[in-house]
């Protein structure tokens, strides 16, 4: 055999090999079309990921991150499912997931940035398994997620891709990591829940008081819990009284449920004597009110037809209520199931009832102007006088012949004039102009309870003649005399509506004398409103106003002398005036349900005070610069006169007399 030969037979043996290799490289580790081998020595870890996605038919994307290689050996073969569960299982010991897309498209990332990705959120309905990472929503009926969920953690690598979330108004557990740690933690969760589900006993009692009863197990169990270090749990019941029927209902775990209705079987006994006798001492409300509402209740509950206990009505005439009005206690003596019944009434009643400080602001502008223009003469045989006018014809004339009458006369002119004297006639132009203004403002306020009336009042008691009386020969005269308050009026009842909405019933009046010399007694100016409104509470709203304007011309004259042109202003008295009011009522109702409340109002009030009274002592009295105007001390401090004020002062007093003697 020549060596061109052997080269060629060579190089068949050489490209056969390499074909094998090539063969062997390309189907590393798969055997047959439905079974893989599993065997990677120091291989890349990249290579291993892409080797695993052709085998699949997986597009398969890699995170920078991932670097690294792997070592793993399998002598199984293994199918398709069980070929990608092993790959899953090498990317988690490496640290590493994978998240599978919608469109089929798997990516491999950092086992921690899985959580945040968007895994698949899987229902009851779904089975995953393995190392796939998925998110569940559990949902948890019998405990608190919030108390359940720091448990999970410590369970669930959270360094990883493990995450336990709850969400308390739904009472849901969100738990994000491999799919068998999640199915494992839901496991958990759903026998936890199921050892919260506690049943309820209902025990219906015949003699003594549920409320009672609940107060003295609770006592009891809370004395048990403290001696052993117990802490409220699922083992220890919960009880709660339901008046309405005068029954215990009992919830927590079986033996603890029945350990609680024996012993509350064993109290509720029969008592010894026919009734029991209770003193409460009320906190807000009056005893005499709240026994007058009791008597007239306990009549319909303890009749034969309304009796909660079952008894007859001869058993009623133990029945005892009664008020000790300087403890301001109530006495009640009544069989127990009634004694609980007026028990629970009492305690409905004597709460804190709110206060309602209303505030009421009155606000007056009124404005008017008048001229008045007239001319008149007069003669020794006659002249013209108008009513409108202080100046008289008889006085022109006599004017003339007596200085002290022209004087007179001059006196009773308001406004300018001009005129002239002769021997035998006289006439005078009187010209007035007038204007007044008003600014009335008043912010009465008060503070008084829910649903109680109150009623403010600041102003005077005018005298007002009512009658008089004298007799023929006028020895026995008398006149009858009604007093009538003018001022400034509120009356008001509050009633707080649910929410902070406040009904009130309001009578408010501002009243005064008006100056009419031309009436036969005193005029009052008044005015008033009457309404009920509905306040939001700290909300200003106007419950009343008048807007008036008036135009008033009065023209006296000389009958046809007066309209003659121009010459008729010499016959005419011409008198124009115009008036204009505005009147506002509003009122604004605070709310106030506690002490902090009513602090902060009357803080308010009395700094109000108290900077108008510095504001005076800064100025200082004209014509006393010696003298100190009083001050309300600071908020909280207590105010005492200081006695050394009063020997200075004396002591200024008596110093001219002093000397006098001396």
């Amino acid at each position: 055999m020549n060596l061109f030969m052997i080269q060629k037979k060579l190089s068949k043996q050489l490209i056969f090999s390499l074909l094998v290799l090539l063969i062997c490289a390309i189907n590393a580790g798969r055997v047959s079309a439905t079974e893989y081998s599993a065997s990677f020595k120091n291989a890349d870890i990249n290579e291993f990921i892409n080797i695993v996605g052709k085998n699949l038919n997986k597009t398969i994307i890699l995170d920078p991150s991932v670097r690294g290689s792997i070592n793993v050996r399998s002598y199984d073969l293994l199918n398709e499912r069980q070929y990608y569960q092993f790959f899953l299982n090498v990317l988690e010991v490496y640290g590493f997931a994978t998240v599978e897309m919608e469109n089929g498209i798997v990516k491999v990332v950092k086992a921690k940035d899985a959580k945040t990705a968007a895994i698949p959120v899987v229902d009851d309905g779904t089975t995953y398994i393995g190392d796939q990472m998925v998110t569940r929503v559990v949902p948890v009926t019998n405990v608190s997620v919030r108390e359940l969920a720091p448990l999970l953690r410590q369970l669930n690598d959270n360094a990883g891709g493990g995450n336990v979330v709850h969400y308390d108004p739904s009472n849901v557990l969100m738990i994000t990591g491999r799919a068998a740690v999640v199915n494992r933690l839901v496991e958990i969760v759903n026998r936890v829940d199921k050892a919260g589900d506690q049943e309820v006993d209902i025990i219906k009692l015949k003699y003594a008081s549920a409320l009672e009863m609940v107060k003295i197990v609770d006592a009891i169990q809370g004395s048990s819990s403290g001696a052993k270090n117990i802490s409220s749990s699922v083992l220890q019941p919960k009880l709660v009284a339901d008046e309405r029927t005068n029954s215990v209902i009992i919830s927590g775990e079986p033996k603890s449920r029945s350990r609680i209705v024996k012993l509350i079987k064993s109290l509720d006994a029969e008592l010894l004597n026919e009734g029991n006798t209770q003193v409460f001492y009320l906190k807000y409300a009056s005893a005499q009110e709240v026994v007058d509402v009791l008597k007239g209740v306990s009549k319909s509950i303890d009749s034969p037809q309304g009796n909660a206990a079952g008894q007859s009505g001869s058993a009623q005439g133990g029945l005892s209520i009664e008020a000790h009005e300087g403890t301001n206690a109530i006495v009640v003596s009544a069989q127990p199931a009634l004694m609980s019944s007026l028990t629970s009434i009492i305690r409905q009643l004597d709460i804190r009832r709110a206060q309602v400080l209303v505030e009421a602001i009155i606000v007056e502008v009124s404005e008017g102007d008048g001229i008045n223009l007239n001319v008149q003469w007069g003669t020794t045989n006659g002249g013209t006088q108008f009513q409108d006018s202080a100046v008289t014809t008889g006085n022109i004339v006599a004017g003339t012949q007596d200085n002290d009458a022209a004087i007179s006369a001059i006196g009773n002119i308001s406004g300018g004039i001009a005129g002239y004297i002769g021997s035998n006639w006289g006439v005078v132009l009187q010209a007035l102009s007038s204007a007044t203004t008003s600014n009335i403002l008043a912010t009465p306020s008060l503070t008084t309870l829910d649903n109680q009336e109150a009623s403010f009042i600041v102003g005077d008691e005018v005298p007002v003649l009512t009658g008089s009386t004298s007799s023929a020969t006028n020895d026995n005269p008398f006149q009858t005399i009604e007093r009538k308050e003018i001022g400034i009026k509120l009356k008001v009842t509050p009633q707080i509506n649910e929410g902070d909405s406040v009904q009130m019933i309001i009578e408010q009046e501002v009243s005064d004398i008006k100056n009419d010399t031309s009436a036969v007694d005193v005029i009052f100016s008044t005015r008033s409103v009457k309404t009920t409104v509905l306040a939001k509470s700290g909300e200003t709203i106007v419950i009343g106003g008048l807007i008036d304007e008036t135009v008033k011309e009065t023209v006296q004259k000389v009958p046809l002398l007066g309209d003659i042109p121009l010459l008729g202003f010499l016959f005419r008295s011409t008198q124009s005036s115009t008036e204009k009011r505005n009147l506002m009522i509003f009122l604004r109702a605070t709310i106030i349900r506690d002490d902090q409340t009513m602090m902060n109002l009357s803080t308010r009030k009395y700094s109000l005070i108290r900077a108008v009274q510095e504001k005076q002592r800064d100025t200082g009295i004209n014509l006393m610069p010696n003298a100190t105007p009083p001050i309300l001390p600071e908020w909280g401090q207590s105010y005492e006169i200081n006695p050394d004020h009063f020997i200075k002062s004396e002591s200024k007093i008596r110093k001219p007399t002093t000397e006098g003697v001396n």
